[in-house]
């Protein structure tokens, strides 16, 4: 009785306090529970229940849930000093732009460190305006780069976006895979491109080989910068350290954030090259961040960094990423009215249904039997699996049996309709 009535009364307070659609939302989806303890890829609720999660905090948990080794890093940086005075050197700050460097593509140099995703787009695109001079960003129809102001400017989904018009000025969409759409709309008064190499909110979709090089080609030909967003596609989630690595391409600036603080810590950052830098080496406090950079956030992402390499997630991803589709694609195979595409790379794979309704049942079902998915922001039609990158294949093979066991439900009600 006594953890129902706590289930009860964080209910209660989703509706006073924070959002009684969110409430009802949850209710509606079977999530009349409280989460209550996590470790690698499963979640454990109020009421003993596991779940396995390959919705994976849209992309934060690449290194499972409480990885101990993140956990034990900013838990030695509690002790030291959990925030920065920001007067003296932050060296977990240093260590960690070093790193970035690093493992960044081309000659990108100069990192600024935020507390999330939607933070280092703004700042990419205040620096892509400082350093050319132009005002105008061209960016794709159902892109999503956050929803703050300048971020919910360059996101493509007319429904998080009007309800705050006049957004700011500028802005271009162009649909997304389409070079010459692209071609068509940058100009001279370009400060920059800004794309995800592979859109995540818009449903998974992963562009021709061919699109990012003939951005990168046609940014060069204009004196417009390429802005990559890699807060979803980053560190590993593909198959390959950056999404834009598959493709051989170095943009200008990268924005990078979700997983990089190892599911521990948020924090967020755009690294640029060093000549795109110079405006902010010249005038250093233009763009700035109380918590930004802390050693705690830093320190996670150190680790997480480390992580990557040591225990081989990029090359995991790579491989049971293939596995996943593999099954999932028989699983299509055998429900065409169900399933319309299995896609995707590395373990960001999307799966689009034939009808926008059956997203719904799919995540009902697939909760009932342990498995927490949720459906793209952009497309209701794609259920997007992005699992920790530490997944194992037996593991798979039990969230498979479970798609499988939603899917002839979903077929079972659309053959009665």
């Amino acid at each position: 009785m006594e953890k129902e009535r706590v289930i009860e009364e964080t209910i209660e307070k989703y509706e006073k306090y924070i959002n009684p659609a969110v409430a009802r939302l949850f209710r509606f989806m079977g999530l009349s529970t409280i989460e209550q303890h996590a470790s690698g890829v499963i979640i454990t609720d109020s009421n003993g229940k596991d779940y396995i999660d390959c919705l994976g905090g849209y992309g934060v948990f690449s290194l499972g849930h409480r990885h101990p080794r993140v956990v034990e890093a900013v838990k030695a940086q509690v002790d030291r000093m959990p925030m920065s005075s920001k007067v003296l050197f932050n060296k977990p700050m240093a260590d960690l732009a070093e790193l970035m460097a690093k493992i960044t593509p081309g000659d990108l140099q100069y990192s600024f460190f935020g507390n999330s995703g939607t933070e280092a787009v703004e700042g990419a695109l205040k620096l892509a305006k400082v350093h050319t001079g132009r005002s105008k960003i061209v960016s794709t129809v159902n892109s999503f780069h956050g929803k703050t102001l300048g971020a919910l400017s360059a996101t493509g989904r007319d429904l998080f976006r009007d309800p705050f018009q006049p957004l700011l000025s500028g802005f271009a969409h162009v649909p997304f895979g389409n070079e010459a759409a692209i071609a068509e709309c940058i100009d001279a008064d370009t400060a920059a491109v800004i794309v995800e190499p592979i859109q995540g909110e818009g449903g998974i979709i992963v562009p021709s080989d061919e699109y990012l090089p003939a951005l990168r080609e046609l940014c060069d030909r204009h004196g417009a910068l390429l802005i990559c967003d890699e807060v979803q596609t980053g560190l590993g989630r593909t198959g390959r350290m950056f999404a834009c690595d598959h493709y051989g391409v170095v943009p200008d600036i990268i924005t990078t954030a979700k997983a990089l603080g190892g599911g521990v810590m948020p924090i967020g950052a755009f690294t640029a090259r060093p000549q795109i830098f110079e405006e902010y080496v010249t005038s250093p406090f233009l763009h700035t961040s109380t918590f930004g950079g802390n050693p705690l956030a830093c320190s996670a992402a150190i680790e997480t960094i480390k992580v990557i390499y040591e225990e081989n997630l990029i090359e995991k991803a790579e491989t049971k990423g293939r596995y996943f589709m593999e099954r999932l694609q028989k699983i299509a195979d055998s429900f065409p009215g169900v399933i319309q595409e299995v896609r995707g790379k590395g373990l960001m794979i999307g799966v689009e249904l034939t009808k926008e309704g059956i997203g719904g049942l799919l995540m009902s079902e697939l909760i009932n039997k342990g498995v927490l998915v949720a459906y793209t922001l952009n497309n209701p039609k794609v259920i997007r699996i992005e699992p920790p990158l530490i997944i194992e294949e037996a593991t798979i093979d039990q969230v498979i049996s479970a798609f499988a066991y939603a899917v002839e439900q979903a077929y079972e009600m659309l053959e009665d309709l």
